[in-house]
């Protein structure tokens, strides 16, 4: 099976993961506080499972990293050529608060870098997938999968559209966006939960998603092999691309995620790097 024969099989795992889903959502689930105080519920338990139990199935070579199963040793991972890296409940705060706004996730990885990502919308049925060598789609419920790219401005007397997060920001987050409304000019941010942030770029409705709050691995893989697959990039705040290498921690750097070849990409990058 190569990837995109494989791609589209994750996609109807991760479909079925939200089918395990649905039944926990606005039904008042229990809450538990994992060891660094994020939230869990029987609903990313059930994710997990069906993911896990599908991804054996399908390639039972490429071992998996999961949120909900991430205590694998270093030196264990650090032998790992290809992975799956998987968020069976993205946006567990949104899920709890009763938003639509959640993702499953599934990211193929190879040698620190994203073949392909899938993004699945329990809710409404939407997924988005894609890998920079296989291109990206959006996929409604019922209908047939479309191509999504990034677009390079925006349209005429459309605002500048910067994606920021309802509930993470930080003051150099703050300072980055006033640098770059110098570069850009009228701004607007669209707020949005969970990893749908990197998902309107990759279909054209937002220019910049700078990220300088923190996020785990598991968080963004997913979402950035649909941006790169429409032809954007995810890249650190040092302009290098931005890569799932082995270590300790799972939390990521900061990152940046835009069109690529945009004119204002160097000015972000400068701002960041003086942050």
């Amino acid at each position: 099976m190569n990837d995109l024969q494989l791609m589209h099989e994750v996609v109807k795992l991760a479909q079925l993961a939200g089918e395990a889903i649905l039944p926990f959502w606005r039904a008042d689930v229990a809450v538990t506080n994992k060891a660094d105080d994020s939230p869990v519920t029987a609903a990313d338990l059930a994710a997990h499972r069906v993911i896990a139990d599908g991804l054996q199935a399908l390639a039972p070579q490429i071992p998996v990293l999961s949120e909900e199963d991430c205590n694998i040793p270093l030196a264990e991972r650090q032998g790992w050529q290809r992975w799956w890296l998987v968020d069976p409940l993205d946006g567990t705060k949104e899920f709890i608060a009763g938003s639509e706004e959640f993702t499953v996730n599934i990211a193929l990885i190879e040698n620190g870098e994203v073949v392909f990502g899938v993004v699945s919308m329990p809710t409404n049925g939407r997924c988005y997938f894609g890998g920079q060598k296989l291109g990206a789609w959006r996929a409604e419920a019922g209908a047939d999968a479309v191509a999504i790219t990034v677009r390079n401005a925006p349209p005429a007397g459309t605002p500048f559209t910067v994606v920021a997060s309802r509930r993470h920001s930080s003051p150099q987050q703050e300072a980055l966006l006033a640098c770059l409304g110098a570069a850009v000019g009228e701004m607007e941010l669209a707020n949005i939960g969970s990893s749908l942030k990197f998902c309107l770029l990759a279909e054209g409705n937002a220019d910049c998603y700078p990220r300088l709050a923190p996020t785990s691995q598991w968080d963004t893989a997913a979402a950035q092999g649909v941006v790169e697959g429409a032809g954007g990039e995810v890249i650190g705040l040092d302009g290098l691309p931005f890569s799932y290498p082995a270590r300790e921690t799972l939390l990521n750097p900061f990152f940046l995620a835009l069109p690529r070849d945009v004119r204002w990409r160097q000015a972000l990058i400068q701002s960041a790097g003086a942050l």
